[in-house]
């Protein structure tokens, strides 16, 4: 992996912490609307994480292929991850 380890793994730590809490606010019956917007936030950070992931495969790996044998290939994998980006 290509990606800033540190700053993919400062949002991932983020995002369970905010999954903790939002347990938390559950057991505490809290209100729906506060819940959902925490769940919005660290959904936020998980697409953060994966965005700064993607965007390294592409400066990476994808690029290097773009003159490979195995350009297909990784063309090819970039438009998967698209289409469940997207769904």
């Amino acid at each position: 992996m290509q990606a800033d380890h540190k700053k993919v793994e400062r949002y991932l730590k983020t995002a369970r912490g905010q999954i903790d809490g939002i347990l938390r606010m559950i057991e505490d019956d809290r209100y729906c609307i506060d819940i959902s917007t925490q769940l919005m936030a660290t959904q936020a950070l998980l697409n953060k994480a994966n965005k700064e992931i993607l965007a390294e495969h592409m400066r990476h790996c994808v690029n290097e292929a773009s003159t490979g044998e195995n350009r297909e290939e990784k063309i090819e994998e970039m438009v998967k991850i698209i289409d469940k980006l997207v769904k």
